[in-house]
């Protein structure tokens, strides 16, 4: 049956659609230019870090000045380039097949959070924001990954009890003032946070106020530990 879907749709490079080998997500030259993010990183929010990696954690500048109230977190992509591309595809162009390959880069970029008996959380989205846009990336990131490693997700653990602004354009301060106190956990699924650790999904980090308030809503429903991993990583440089 695959081989006849790929005759009649030939796998395409999912940054500039020229044919593919099998199920290879991107051709040679995007693959090359597409800013994964490996070697040192923070350990807190994945940004991309010079030396080289070794067992002692690291932080970056801003995970130093700014208390972070998860425990780890990672990012598979540097948002820029082909990367912020595949992003806005997911998040605004209706790109499903972009959830597959994102689901193996994230579980590569966050192997060291995803323990077997942590919970999958994708970040929430206000339910206005669903009905314009149909679906939830997050949700839809969670889930690609918690298919493609056995983890058990859960994609209303968390409920956005406002509509907040369009963060983009906004200052840090300003990200955090419009998140506070926006995220709370589902009234039914506060039992399944109780005592369990969570790892909450985003499509991109910025300044990590939605993690934050994400995180904080885990805690108040009992979770135990919370890590946070991203599809891609807004970085100073990017």
């Amino acid at each position: 049956m695959q081989r006849l879907v790929d005759l009649i749709y030939p796998p395409a490079c999912l940054g500039c659609g020229s044919p593919v080998a099998g199920d290879a997500p991107l051709c040679g030259p995007c693959w090359r230019e597409t800013p994964f993010i490996t070697g040192t990183c923070c350990d807190t929010c994945g940004t991309p870090l010079p030396g080289d990696p070794d067992d002692h954690p690291t932080l970056c500048d801003d995970c130093l000045h700014t208390a972070r109230p998860w425990a780890r977190g990672r990012a598979a992509l540097l948002y820029r380039g082909n990367a912020r591309r595949m992003v806005l595809g997911l998040k605004h162009g209706d790109r499903a097949e972009i959830e597959r390959p994102a689901a193996r880069w994230l579980a590569r970029a966050g192997q060291e959070l995803l323990t077997p008996d942590a919970l999958l959380v994708p970040v929430p989205a206000h339910w206005l924001r669903l009905l314009a846009r149909r679906y939830n990336q997050a949700a839809l990131l969670a889930a690609a990954l918690a298919r493609h490693t056995g983890m058990q997700c859960c994609p209303d653990a968390l409920i956005r009890r406002r509509r907040t602004p369009l963060l983009e354009g906004l200052g840090r301060e300003a990200r955090f003032r419009a998140l506070a106190g926006a995220i709370a956990p589902h009234p039914r699924r506060r039992k399944l946070l109780a005592g369990r650790d969570v790892v909450l999904i985003d499509d991109v980090m910025t300044s990590g106020a939605t993690f934050a308030a994400a995180t904080e809503a885990c805690h108040a429903a009992g979770a135990t530990k919370v890590c946070v991993l991203a599809l891609a990583r807004v970085a100073k440089d990017a």
